[in-house]
């Protein structure tokens, strides 16, 4: 069976990289047929005209800013008071940088792609995994090992073949951000992480370009569009930017993934639509790649909150224009592009460096693999306290545990709770998810002299559910 499952796997790893090699050719054919559209579109009317043979008057003159084709395609929206023809101009003349192609950025990309944007940018280095699909639309089951952006890519031009697509296949670091960034119009940030907002922000301060940036976890998400009117650093009239609404950012130890905290698809995907909307309303203003030579009015930039369980799951916050201290983008900032691409500014310490968790001495924990022998040699096993929260408990956990989760154990109600669940005697074994927040309950156990004067064992299992996984039970659902 094993030669079989490595089978499986290296034709698996075949077709991604055909994939995306059709990818890479699909992209080269595109960047060389852009420069013949793109004449023929400059030459405008004159271009059919030339190659009517004299005589030949079936072919009728073109004489309209938009080709037939596009003329179909976007109608519905070109009748909008909001766009126009000269909109939709703006739209096509304009280039769109993603970074993300997860849950935000599929729908994001999808409407943008569809609305006629010239150029259409997507930034990202994963690859698209199964615990992807449920949420991030773009991508499919037979897609699954692909990189993310040639996935959506492929999507998108399914959908419009008329957008020229960009895809860079890396994650945006502060080396490579300035090359990136500066060939776009309008940035939007559909990451996932504080480092990442802080530094896109950065670069759209920099290089003076509007952001619309976006989150969203378990049922809650938030959108805001940043340095808008996009201004040089010092200028009054410059929209805020990500550090003028958030300084600092949130402490190491309180930032949920999705992974940890979960995510419903519709939420992620409402405020991936929500950005492609502003986005659009940037460009078809004017706002994203100015094209008028009249000021724009005043920006009064909020902060849109959504909360999918709220009965007015929707309210705007008014946010205060540029903090005058602010780091980035006031006049005193000493941010600059030769700084940032030094690499001298550091986003992961400015952010808090997640560590793993190294409180309990090697030998007051006890792998996996050890604690399933424990329970098939002794009649008495112990009592196994599983910290995970309930929804993770509920889905699978090993025989014989009681859950208390993690967060109820910081409560200050815990002790006089815990003295009637956990027996007086016998060894205490604590598990999690990845055997992090199982060290600090074990800890904590310790400190509440549940192990007498040393004759009780207290114990957590490394590596937590997952590793009873990889040693114990691989039939055993990991979310």
């Amino acid at each position: 069976m094993d030669s079989v499952a490595n089978k499986a796997e290296q034709v698996r790893e075949q077709i991604a990289r055909t994939e995306n090699e059709l990818q890479d050719l699909r992209r080269q054919l595109s960047e060389l047929e852009s420069p013949i559209q793109n004449l023929n579109l400059d030459k405008g009317p004159s271009s059919i005209s030339e190659t009517k043979q004299p005589g030949d008057a079936s072919t009728p003159e073109w004489k309209w800013p938009l080709r037939e084709e596009e003329y179909s395609r976007y109608g519905r929206q070109l009748i909008l008071p909001i766009v126009g023809i000269k909109g939709q101009l703006r739209l096509k003349s304009t280039a769109v940088l993603i970074v993300g192609a997860g849950g935000l950025g599929c729908p994001a990309a999808a409407y943008l792609a569809g609305a006629g944007v010239g150029t259409l940018g997507v930034v990202d280095g994963d690859i698209v995994e199964v615990s992807n699909l449920h949420r991030q639309i773009a991508h499919s089951t037979s897609r699954v090992g692909m990189m993310k952006v040639d996935s959506l890519v492929e999507y998108c031009q399914g959908l419009n073949p008329n957008v020229t697509y960009v895809p860079h296949r890396e994650h945006l670091t502060p080396h490579n951000a300035e090359g990136i960034v500066s060939r776009y119009d309008v940035v939007l940030d559909c990451t996932d992480h504080p480092t990442s907002r802080y530094l896109i922000s950065d670069i759209c301060i920099l290089l003076q370009k509007p952001l619309v940036s976006a989150s969203a976890l378990r049922t809650d998400g938030q959108l805001i569009v940043l340095n808008n009117p996009a201004a040089a650093q010092g200028a009054t009239d410059g929209g805020p930017c990500y550090r003028c609404v958030f300084p600092k950012p949130p402490p190491a130890d309180s930032v949920v993934s999705c992974g940890e905290g979960g995510i419903l698809g519709p939420v992620v995907g409402i405020m991936g639509v929500l950005q492609a909307l502003e986005a659009i309303k940037l460009i078809v203003s004017g706002t994203g790649k100015e094209t008028d030579s009249k000021p724009q009015e005043p920006v009064t930039p909020s902060l849109l909150l959504l909360s999918a369980t709220s009965t007015t799951p929707f309210r705007s916050i008014r946010m205060r224009s540029r903090r005058p201290n602010c780091f980035a983008c006031s006049a005193g900032s000493t941010l600059t592009l030769k700084e940032l691409g030094s690499g001298s500014l550091d986003y992961v310490q400015f952010c808090g460096v997640t560590t793993p968790v190294n409180v309990l001495k090697p030998e007051e924990r006890i792998s996996a693999t050890d604690y399933n022998d424990i329970i098939g040699e002794q009649s008495s096993k112990g009592f196994l306290l599983d910290v995970r929260e309930k929804e993770h408990f509920n889905i699978a956990s090993i025989p014989g545990a009681v859950n208390i989760p993690f967060s109820t154990m910081q409560s200050r109600s815990t002790p006089e709770y815990i003295s009637n669940v956990i027996p007086v005697d016998g060894p205490i074994y604590v598990v999690c998810r990845v055997g992090n927040d199982s060290q600090l309950v074990a800890q904590q156990l310790k400190e509440m002299r549940l192990e007498g004067d040393g004759e009780r064992v207290i114990r957590d299992i490394k590596g937590g559910m997952l590793a009873w996984k990889h040693e114990v039970d691989s039939t055993l659902p990991f979310t």
